[in-house]
């Protein structure tokens, strides 16, 4: 497999010549595909890291007076410098998936990064597109549904900027992924459900499915509410400074929930057996990293968010957030699992065909 993605082009291996050394081991090359990707992806981060690193020198780029950020003090500091080292993990893997000492890195170790990056991007690339269609059509995105106005927080455009850049971030990490997911790991997502074999833990992993898909309710009934106008579970400032971009947002929550309990379900009991795997897999992925990463991050502005009483999360909005990241920590144990049983099966052949050649 390592040859395969040395190459690029999908040749098996070359087999010893029998004369005691290994084959000598084609030159790593990238297509011109992977070498923009990861360019354009690199690129993509400068105007978050720049901006922060400018709020954090004490420049008030883009921050409007009367803004929060102004007095945000040690905390602030502190959590700019955070997002910048998250942001400049992208770098890490854009790199990790282009160049050859990105092979030799163990699976969890590419694959959990990807995924959180996945569950923090995936809803800036679905809300905000969508958020911008509302505005443009008169959705009222920039006034607050309840009384009075929301304090200002930062000009316009920085949201475009950062924004934009994050979802260029999202399309160009996912495809370099994906293309070096196809070629580490293809194997273990070709064909279709009724494929599956039928393995000793099916029954605890339906368990599993069933308990991620009965917790994705509570998220999915709280966003359900929110996104149709209840103001049950919100906190005092949020529920007033409601505008069309907090309904779409909530929207696009309820529908990543949707998404990882259709996903977990297809998965786990296979109904429609005819449906390729890859399908159930991606909406698997997909949602388990929004619920879970979105919900811990909700969880985590929330709460340094904190300083005034209307400020501060309620009860309900946590527990939301709390079992969102149950939920999408239960798939994402599920699908750990299923890959490992795959590829020991897989692997289960090669082990035994030398010896079924000395015994022949």
């Amino acid at each position: 497999m390592t040859a395969n993605l040395h190459t690029g082009t999908g040749a098996p291996p070359e087999e010893h010549t029998g004369t005691g050394a290994p084959p000598e081991e084609p030159p790593y090359r990238i297509g011109r595909a992977r070498s923009v990707l990861r360019v354009v992806a690199i690129a993509s981060c400068l105007p978050y890291v720049g901006l922060k690193t400018a709020w954090t020198a004490g420049s008030r780029l883009g921050i409007p007076d009367g803004s929060p950020l102004l007095d945000g003090g040690t905390a602030l500091a502190v959590a700019n410098g955070a997002t910048v080292l998250m942001d400049g993990a992208v770098v890490v893997l854009a790199l990790l998936l282009t160049r050859p000492w990105g092979l030799r890195v163990p699976a969890w170790l590419l694959v959990l990064p990807t995924w959180v990056a996945s569950g923090l991007l995936l809803p800036i690339m679905t809300a905000f597109p969508v958020q911008l269609v509302v505005r443009i059509l008169g959705g009222g995105g920039g006034r607050p549904v309840g009384e009075g106005s929301s304090e200002p927080f930062l000009d316009p455009w920085v949201f475009g900027v950062v924004y934009g850049g994050f979802i260029v971030q999202g399309l160009t990490l996912g495809s370099l992924f994906a293309l070096y997911a196809r070629e580490r790991w293809g194997d273990l997502w070709r064909g279709r459900l009724r494929d599956l074999p039928e393995n000793p833990t099916a029954p605890a992993l339906r368990a599993t499915a069933v308990a991620a898909a009965s917790a994705a309710l509570v998220p999915g009934v709280t966003h359900l509410l929110w996104a149709t106008g209840s103001t049950a579970g919100l906190e005092p400032a949020r529920a007033t400074d409601r505008t069309s971009d907090f309904y779409v947002l909530e929207a696009v929550s309820l529908l990543f929930v949707v998404v990882t309990a259709v996903g977990v379900l297809l998965l786990a009991f296979r109904r429609t057996g005819g449906l390729s795997l890859r399908l159930p897999l991606v909406l698997a992925w997909c949602g388990s990293a929004q619920t879970a990463c979105w919900g811990g991050w909700m969880s985590l502005a929330g709460l340094m968010g904190a300083g005034e009483a209307a400020d501060r999360p309620t009860a309900a909005s946590m527990v939301t957030y709390a079992v969102q990241m149950l939920a999408g920590a239960l798939v994402v144990t599920l699908g750990a699992y299923f890959f490992a049983e795959r590829a020991a099966a897989r692997s289960v052949p090669a082990r035994d065909a030398p010896h079924e050649s000395r015994m022949s």
